[in-house]
């Protein structure tokens, strides 16, 4: 059982003749092809080097820090209109 041997080979390709007609089987196989082909380059476009992530990290990490600081000197500056 989980093996394929020849005669469940042609048994899968006699069914698919019989669904799909003799006509239908090169577009089929075609479209297949198709669809693993880009499956494939999705999954060399998401392989990233770690390296990337961690320096994706370390940015958004200096512009977090940025805008806290930038809104820590905007109340301070509101503080010191707001007193004079």
């Amino acid at each position: 059982m989980g093996e394929f041997s020849v005669t469940h080979l042609l048994l899968l390709a006699l069914i698919f003749l019989v669904f799909f007609g003799p006509s239908r089987l090169p577009q089929l196989g075609s479209s297949l092809g198709k669809a693993i082909r880009g499956f494939k380059q999705g999954l060399n476009e998401i392989d990233v080097d770690p390296k990337d992530i961690k320096d994706t990290h370390q940015q958004v990490q200096h512009q977090n820090q940025q805008s806290q600081n930038q809104s820590v000197n905007q109340t301070q500056s509101q503080k010191e209109t707001h007193n004079s």
